[in-house]
Order: structure tokens, then sequence, then C-alpha cells
């Protein structure tokens, strides 16, 4: 079985803690308080000069939470060029001489002391290191934001990429049927991130000898590796870690099931918020906010609004308060309960919210005090939004008895963009099955299309070939095989044999599904590529349009499908030099792009090139200016000013600029 591989040296916690000192790896009496941190703290850096650790401090995250140690000669120096970084929570003065460090850092609110005794800077960190796992208002708010009223007629792979991940991922992990092995695989993984800190790993012998399904919040709500790994890997989307997590996050789920809250509440929960941080919630009013943690709340106003009385925090942080109403109607899978009884810290009128719960932005005000107030409610079965959303994600991965499996995992990380992980999984999943399960063949024809999608046609079409020997000769998944096969050639520019596997593609499906089947439209529109690279323009006009009816029929309106329909009928049109027909074309094309993938801008670009080529041709140059520029501007925000795309298009923009002027002169004369 495949293990994951993680890079030990990375921090996989948010908190760490670094130290900037000359002889912090020279002295002994440093080496052993490096030992003795990292009970405090895991991950903990050091440097012995200025500029080696103010690099490593603009290389970490916003995100991240860093305690700072410095000594008095290189904290004078560097202290005013970091001090405001979000990420630097604290920064501790370790020196020889108190009362000479005193005086600069005085001016700089996060310095939290001068401490010439170690036995004093360590009880220091210790104690503000229990107090932020205590209220937790300084954590990162791991959220994701989308505009679902947008989301009618688009496919679930077009919504707002980042937020639909997140509840691709979360479900498939939530509904994944767990392994023996999954507990063992995680605690390997644990010893090894906590293999110099006795009191992280007795906590992990603790969990391996007695954990039990039933205790899964209990264990999360404990001060441990369990919640600062899982946290992190959650912000971060740490595959590996959260693909091991699955069974952990499955038993929460399942406790918060069971001890639904079945009366409306109002919770709260604290948070201090970057200006930068607030301003996107104050610009969001309306849409829809994904949570991607599980989500803790207080049922009391008053305890939430005590972490804020903290004067320790940073004063150039913003105190925020959430005020969210959830009522138990929803029909969907995120839930939440009251673990008071179910929590290590007892008594704590806790509400938990499960991973990936949404919430829609209603409202932001501030009260007199400072304070702000967001005003939020969960969203539910009432809202049409939520259910198309959701029916999506589980009619597109799932499986039997309404379970995702690897191959679920595996499809999601490739709609991710993830091809080497997409691999990793895949792979891991054949050397799990039986030779003879029907999925070998799903995992050889996943492989053949991210092989394909690398451009390693030899690869990809030895993966086909091995789908299909493992297929009967009148299974339906042929067609799929013969497709990608089909794109092989086309790529290889063999375009006899192309026509020749899409053909036999679309048979398959014509005699299974009829005419009208919406995967016909894919094969229809290949065939007519392939026969426009090979100038038959009628030909591939009429396969084109063959396509576009078929998607009309079966598609939503403004599903990207249409858009790329649209699109290549427009390129046929400009080749036989029906330019009205091809502006037309183009246009509904950008229409539906425009709203289907708006974040998809270099699709936009294509098309917008297209229709500015169509009025050069029909010398209507200042038109074609005009979207050159638009042109223009996606590309200069996309890529480098050396990229070909942005030279190509300066030139295109200076050959038209030089035909307008030509033609002002012309009327001239």
């Amino acid at each position: 079985m495949a293990t994951p591989v993680f890079e030990y040296g990375n921090n996989l916690e948010t908190i760490c803690l670094v130290w900037l000192d000359a002889v912090v790896n020279t002295s002994q009496d440093n080496i052993n308080a490096q030992q003795q941190f990292r009970q405090i703290i895991n991950h903990l850096e050091t440097f012995q000069n200025v500029q080696d650790c103010k690099q490593y401090l603009q290389q970490t995250s916003n995100d991240d939470r860093i305690f700072l140690i410095v000594s008095g000669r290189l904290g004078h120096e560097i202290v005013p060029q970091v001090h405001s970084y979000r990420q630097i929570s604290s920064i501790y003065v370790y020196c020889m001489n108190k009362n000479r460090n005193e005086e600069w850092a005085k001016h700089f609110t996060k310095v939290k002391g001068v401490f010439i005794r170690f036995d004093q800077l360590k009880q220091q960190i210790q104690s503000e290191q229990l107090k932020r796992m205590e209220n937790k208002v300084d954590e990162p708010f791991l959220m994701t934001m989308t505009k679902l009223n947008d989301m009618i007629d688009k496919s679930t792979n077009e919504l707002n990429g980042e937020f639909l991940q997140s509840q691709l991922l979360i479900d498939c992990l939530v509904r994944m049927k767990p392994n023996l092995t999954d507990k063992t695989e995680l605690i390997n993984i644990c010893k090894n991130i906590y293999a110099n800190n006795l009191n992280e790993l007795n906590l992990i012998k603790e969990f391996e000898d007695n954990y039990r399904l039933n205790q899964a919040i209990w264990w999360y709500t404990r001060e441990s590796f369990l919640y600062r790994l899982l946290n992190k890997a959650l912000r971060i989307n740490n595959i590996d870690l959260l693909f091991l997590f699955r069974f952990f996050i499955r038993d929460i789920q399942q406790q918060l099931k069971r001890c639904q809250c079945l009366l409306p509440v109002r919770v709260y929960r604290a948070q201090l918020m970057s200006t930068d941080e607030l301003n996107q919630l104050t610009n969001s009013l309306g849409e829809y906010i994904s949570v991607n943690s599980f989500f803790s709340t207080s049922l009391n106003r008053q305890k939430a609004i005590k972490f804020l009385r903290d004067d320790s925090f940073s004063s150039d942080l913003q105190k925020v308060l959430f005020e969210i109403d959830a009522n138990s109607e929803s029909d969907y899978s995120k839930v939440y309960s009251n673990i008071s009884s179910m929590s290590y810290y007892s008594n704590e009128q806790e509400i938990l919210f499960t991973l990936g719960s949404i919430f829609r932005l209603l409202n932001i005000k501030q009260e007199s005090n400072g304070l702000w107030v967001i005003q939020m409610i969960l969203s539910n079965h009432n809202d049409e939004n939520m259910k198309i959303l959701f029916n999506n994600i589980k009619d597109e991965y799932s499986g039997i008895n309404n379970e995702t499996s690897l191959l679920s995992f595996g499809n999601i990380l490739h709609q991710m963009g993830k091809y080497d992980l997409a691999e990793k999984y895949f792979h891991r999943l054949i050397d799990e099955l039986p030779n003879d399960h029907d999925d070998i063949s799903k995992c050889y024809h996943a492989l053949g299309v991210l092989a394909l999608l690398k451009d390693n046609y030899d690869s990809s079409l030895n993966w086909h070939e091995k789908s299909i020997e493992k297929l009967k000769s009148n299974d339906v998944h042929l067609a799929d095989n013969y497709n990608c096969i089909g794109c092989i050639y086309q790529k290889k520019e063999d375009f006899p044999k192309a026509l020749d596997f899409y053909n036999k593609a679309l048979d398959i499906w014509t005699k299974t599904y009829g005419e009208d089947y919406y995967k016909i439209a894919d094969y229809l529109n290949n065939m007519g590529c392939v026969y426009e690279i090979e100038k038959n323009y009628l030909k591939a006009l009429e396969y084109h349009q063959k396509s576009l009816s078929i998607r009309q029929k079966c598609l939503p309106k403004y599903h990207s499908d249409l858009g790329a329909s649209y699109n290549n009928i427009g390129n046929i049109y400009l080749r036989l030099q029906q330019y009205d027909l091809a502006l037309e074309n183009y246009k509904s094309s950008y229409e539906i792009k425009l709203k289907s993938l708006p974040s998809q801008r270099i699709s936009l670009a294509a098309t917008l090139e297209n229709i500015a080529l169509v009025y050069e041709q029909k010398h209507l140059y200042e038109q074609a200016l005009s979207y050159y520029k638009k042109v223009a501007t996606i590309f200069h925000e996309t890529y480098s000013s050396t990229h070909n795309s942005v030279i190509q298009i300066e030139q295109d923009i200076q050959r038209v600029s030089s035909l307008i002027n030509s033609q002002r002169l012309t009327a001239v004369f």
C-alpha cells in the first residue's frame, strides 16, 4: 500500500517559533533551550543573521502565526523591518542587557517583553501559547466565498474554483468508507512529525491505544497534535494529510449527526482580523461563505466577547464578533451540535458546526465600542441554490450506498488540476484492488487521460489499451477509451486513425443511448476539430453544428461546452470567410464564457482575440483594435512581459494601429 510521502521539514502546524541569534546554534545553552522550546511549539526555525531570517519570514503565509525570539543586537535591526508582518504574533527579546534593549523595544507593540533569564522567557511563551489555544481568536479564519446566485445553469466544475474544491474534497472525504489501516497510517506520520517532541509523542501513544470513534470530538477539542495538524492541513489544502485524517473527520461528522441540534440557535464567534480581511467581507454582503474547518461557536455572547478583551493582541487587528442564526431544518449534511457533553472541556456552551458549513453573509456593523458585528445565517434546504450545488456534487461522485471511493477522490483531484496527486491515488487504488475488479479498468482509463493532459501520448495510449483489455467486448465504457485514443492520434496528427476511433466511440454511444446523448456531442465536436485541421470546412461545420444541437438539448443555457461549440463554429465561418456568421458565433461564445467561466480569463481572451481577428478581416480596424486591447489587458495581468502571448498581442496592436493610420491618411487624400 502506498503511504503518502511528507517533507517533514515543512511546518505542518499554524504556529511556528523563530529564533534569531548569532550564537543560536553554537552555544550549548541555546541548543538545550531549543529542545525545551520544541516541547511548547513543535516547529522551530533558527537563524544567525538578519537577512536569512527576514527572507524566511517574508516567505511564510499571512495565515501562519509566528513567535519571534531575537537577541538584543539583531532584534534592534530586524524588528523595525518586520513588525508589521501579519504572521508575526509576538516578539521576545532574549538578551544580556535588559535596560538597554527595553529602550528600543518599548516602541513596538508586538514585543511582549525583554528577558535575560531563559526560564522566564520559556514561561512567557508557554503562557501565551496556552492562552492562544484557549481563545483561538487569532487563528486564521478558513473561508472561501462565492455568489451562488450566479450558479444556475453551471456545472460543478464552473463555479468558484476554490469554493467548490473545498466542498468537493470535504464531501468526498466524509463519504469515503474508512479502511482498517487508516489510523495506523496517520499515527506513523504523526510520530515522524513529532519525533523530537516528547509531550506530543505521549499523546500520540495515548491516541493509538485508547481512541474510539465515539471519542472523536473529545480528541478534537483537546489541545493536541490532532487539532493543530488537521486545521493546518485544511488551510493549506494538504491533500495527503487530509486523506489520512478522513476516518477522524468522518467520526466527528457522525458524532455531530447523532447529536444534531433540533431547535434554531443564535451563536457567536470572536475573531481577530486584519483590515484587509474585514474589507473583503464588507464587500461581500449577500454572498456565501464556506468555512473550511470545523467551526466552533458559543451560545453565550459575553463569553465569546471575553476573548477579545485581551490587551496582548496587536493593535492593528480588528475585533470581530460573528453572530450566526442556524436552523436544523437543513436536509444536506452540514450539521451542527451542542458538544458540551462530548468536548474535552465541559460546560463551554459550545456549538460546533461541521466541516465546510456554508453561511450567507447578511450584514456588517460597528458598535460604539469599536466591535465589528458580522451577521450570518446557516444556509439550509430552503435555499434552492444550495440544493443544486449539493445535488450536483453527489450525482457526479457518489458510488454504491452513497459512498465515495479512491476513484472518486482521484477524479476530484483531476478536476482540481492536481494531476500528480491524482495519479498517485489511482495507483494506490490499483495496488489495493484485486486484479479482476471493475475499477481497475477505470483507473487505467483515468491514468491515460492524465498522461494525455501532460502530452505523454505513448504512455496515454498504453494506459487506454490496458483499460480496454480489462473490458468485455460489449462494455459501454469502451467508448471513453476509444474517444481518448482518438484524441491521442489527433495530437500526433494521424487524422485518419483519430477519426476511426472517434467513430468507434460514436457508434457505441449511439447504439446504447440514442443520438441525443450528451457525450455524443463531445465525440462530434472532436471529429469536427479533425475535419477543420484537414481543411474540410463544410464537414467540420456539419459536425460542430450537430454537437451544438445536442448540447442545446442536454445542457443548461450557460454551460461552458456551449461556449466551446459556438467558438468552434465561429472558427469554421472565419475559414470560410463568412465573417458576419463568424462574429455572431464568437460573440455568443464570449457571452456564455463570461457567465460560466468568469475566472478563466485566458479562455475569454482567446474568444476576444477571435472577434478582433474577424473585425480586422472586415477592415473594421477601430473595432479590431478595441478587442485586441482587451486581450492585451488580460495577457499583461496573467503573463510576464517576455511571454510569447504578450509579445504577439503587442505586435497585433501595432499592426492594426498602423492600418488605422494608413486608412486615415488615405481618407485625407
